[in-house]
């Protein structure tokens, strides 16, 4: 469900075409990594943001022309230098200042595609975008989706997906908590502080065993 996420928002919502600068927030989760790929194999440049160096890493590796670290001290203005030709689609996971910024950097006629909010999920008190004007100013098209609005654009999609998995132009990575139903509630916390790489998944034994976690690639 992932891959489609990423597939019909890029494509279908955001638009993307050849030459495009696209930015993706969340960009080391499940959906924002095959984003970054996708978006690659439509022929644009790519900045991922994510929250460690590790996931920085990864994402280069992915073949991301660029990617920051959200947590840095500096974020803000290497986030500014890196973007100095602006936005044409920002693919957006997490909401709150980032999304922020990414207005403030955002070209004319871009397109914002609202995936997720996980920074304000949990939020006592939500924020809401200071630039908001900037929708205005550049004509930006912001809007949200639901992957199951595509149901029936499923199979050539997934048809698609698959054969960019089997040619290898689509790599993935799952990060998989052990132990259990019982270590399910740990696994969602790490979800929203952002400890997965890729997909995260609990793996449901019948034996009882000590939490663990590893990560695999494909």
């Amino acid at each position: 469900m992932t891959g489609l996420t990423a597939y019909f928002g890029l494509i279908d919502v955001g638009k993307v075409k050849s030459g495009d600068f696209v930015v993706v927030s969340g960009a080391a989760g499940a959906t924002g990594s095959v984003v970054c790929q996708i978006a690659k194999l439509k022929g644009a440049t790519v900045l991922g943001l994510a929250g460690s160096d590790d996931k920085v890493e990864w994402l280069r590796d992915l073949g991301c022309d660029d990617a920051l670290n959200y947590k840095d001290a500096d974020f803000a203005t290497k986030f500014r230098t890196s973007t100095k030709g602006f936005i044409d689609v920002f693919f957006d996971n997490v909401g709150g200042d980032i999304l922020d910024l990414a207005l403030s950097r955002a070209k004319p006629h871009s397109r914002f595609v609202i995936c997720g909010a996980i920074s304000q999920y949990n939020s006592t008190e939500p924020k809401g975008p200071k630039n908001y004007l900037m929708i205005i100013s550049m004509r930006i098209r912001m809007e949200g989706f639901i992957v199951f609005d595509y149901k029936d654009q499923y199979p050539a999609a997934r048809q698609e997906l698959s054969n960019w998995l089997a040619e290898g132009k689509i790599q993935r990575k799952e990060t998989i908590v052990k132990g259990g139903l019982g270590v399910a509630e740990r696994a969602l916390l790490g979800l929203y502080e952002g400890t997965n790489t890729g997909k995260l998944l609990v793996e449901v034994q019948s034996e009882a065993g000590g939490a663990s976690c590893e990560e695999r690639r494909w």
